[in-house]
């Protein structure tokens, strides 16, 4: 059994390995979970979380690299969960070395871990919104959620971060999709990668025309802004950063900052209930009563929202 205690007191003191050894836990569903998350809960809610969301290759990991640097140069300790397709064979992180951003393995001030999404659908893993609390309470100042890369069903990131970084990168036909709904409007930033590529300036052409289209907005209301970058040698990052402060500045003026944390939380705990209450659901297979219900669904004798109703009350009554 892990001492949470001592390794809480750890990851505030910044050592990796209390962070890494807490976030394994989180993601093992260990039995010493809620002791982790009672530990930290008085000690998050200080971090500023920036989702960097995209279609594959558009540059995300390099991106998120380059926004490091320029946090660790404004003296912020980050965060980085990077959330990677899960290996068929292990379950883990197929890129779970993270390569691109070997650069600040060193780094104390910088945290980097891989999370396998493990079949989850939204392009985040399950254990993402209780691991970002673990970075949170560790003292990261910024973290960073660089999502696994699946396209247009990406959305869930927009629920899980304070500040959703969209990219996009000429040629990779995300244009001709520019006016779809999904993961095209849930950007709080666009930022328009591998802009020494043709076809960029086009790109952010097409952005600007579906931004000006459909949504009213009220005078005060947040435009989502368009930076071009080519994040590979750190042109534009600057930019980027100075759009998501920006955002985050107009965020705390008009409330919607503490709105979109209270959201995140009333998820949170709604998708803990529901794990909970298929748990227990999953305990009744094989029960008789749960063959009976079936039963008569067969028969015609009961409808299936009857009968899970009925299952529902079961389980209620159960717990």
């Amino acid at each position: 059994m892990a001492d949470v205690p001592t390794l809480v007191e750890q990851a505030r003191q910044g050592r990796p390995r209390a962070v890494a050894r807490l976030i394994s836990l989180v993601e093992g569903a260990s039995p010493q979970l809620r002791e982790v998350m009672a530990a930290l809960a008085p000690l998050a809610g200080g971090a500023y979380v920036v989702g960097v969301t995209g279609s594959p290759g558009v540059g995300k990991s390099t991106s998120t690299s380059a926004l490091v640097s320029a946090y660790r140069r404004a003296g912020k300790r980050v965060g980085v969960l990077a959330v990677d397709p899960s290996s068929p064979f292990s379950g883990g992180a197929l890129l779970g070395d993270r390569v691109r951003m070997s650069e600040h393995a060193s780094d104390p001030g910088v945290y980097i871990r891989s999370m396998a999404t493990r079949g989850h659908l939204g392009g985040l893993a399950w254990a993402a919104p209780q691991a970002i609390r673990v970075l949170d309470a560790a003292g990261c100042d910024v973290i960073l959620v660089e999502t696994v890369g699946v396209g247009q069903s990406e959305v869930e990131i927009a629920a899980q971060a304070d500040t959703s970084v969209l990219l996009l990168a000429p040629g990779m036909g995300d244009g001709i999709q520019a006016a779809k709904a999904g993961i095209l409007e849930i950007g709080d930033v666009y930022v328009v990668n591998k802009a020494d590529r043709e076809g960029a300036d086009a790109t952010a052409r097409e952005l600007n025309h579906m931004l000006g289209l459909g949504e009213s907005r009220s005078p005060g209301d947040w435009r989502p802004p368009i930076v071009k970058t080519v994040a590979a040698r750190g042109e534009g990052i600057e930019e980027v950063v100075e759009a998501l402060e920006k955002h985050r500045a107009w965020m705390e003026e008009h409330g919607v900052l503490a709105e979109r944390r209270m959201r995140r939380a009333a998820g949170e705990v709604e998708t803990i209930a529901v794990t909970a209450l298929r748990e227990r659901i999953g305990d009744l297979h094989g029960d008789r009563r749960l063959g009976a219900l079936a039963e008569r669904v067969v028969a015609g004798e009961l409808d299936p929202y009857t009968a899970a109703d009925e299952l529902v009350a079961a389980v209620t009554e159960q717990g």
